[in-house]
């Protein structure tokens, strides 16, 4: 991806997870944009996009982080909303651990109350170890959380896994937290 794709990836992080407003962008219940809307209100504020490079932008995310409608007429982010919207995600039966990649200036609040969702809807975790330790990194030395996911199940904890993959639930408390990994 080049750094303007990258850029525009980022723009799109915002405005479709965050921030519609700040371009002007209305999202509806369940996190979608119309792609005309956002091309539109992208441009509006100097962006110069058009449908070929967002969809190059959305094939070429890494994570997997934006969908286009089957009629191509909308589009959304996969997760990781701070504004309210709904996902009408299912819940699911998560493997025996998964990963949450964090840094270590954050490790005394995760030990004391667990992996919170912050302003987001839902704590995001990975089935791997090498994609939590490149979440971490991109804030700092990462240190990567092994979460007792089975265990938590057996708890009546509700897991949501996201189109691209991505784990989520509402929180993990520190005793589901059974190993660190630093790196």
């Amino acid at each position: 991806m080049s750094k303007f794709e990258q850029k525009i990836s980022r723009v799109m992080s915002l405005v479709l997870r965050h921030d519609p407003g700040s371009i002007g962008l209305q999202l509806d219940e369940n996190g979608w944009a119309g792609m005309e809307e956002l091309i539109e209100c992208l441009n509006r504020d100097g962006k110069q996009v058009d449908r070929g490079l967002i969809e190059k932008v959305v094939a070429g995310s890494d994570k997997q982080r934006f969908r286009i409608s089957d009629d191509g007429c909308a589009i959304r982010a996969n997760q990781g909303h701070s504004v309210a919207i709904d996902l009408k995600l299912e819940e699911k039966l998560p493997p025996e651990w998964l990963y949450h990649g964090t840094v270590a200036k954050c490790m005394r609040a995760i030990e004391r109350e667990g992996l919170i969702k912050g302003a987001r809807q839902h704590v995001h975790m990975s089935v791997d170890k090498v994609t939590a330790r490149k979440v971490g990194a991109r804030h700092g030395k990462p240190v990567v959380l092994e979460v007792g996911a089975q265990a938590m199940v057996r708890h009546e904890y509700k897991f949501y896994q996201a189109e691209n993959g991505v784990w989520l639930t509402e929180h993990v408390p520190p005793d589901y937290l059974n190993q660190r990994f630093s790196s």
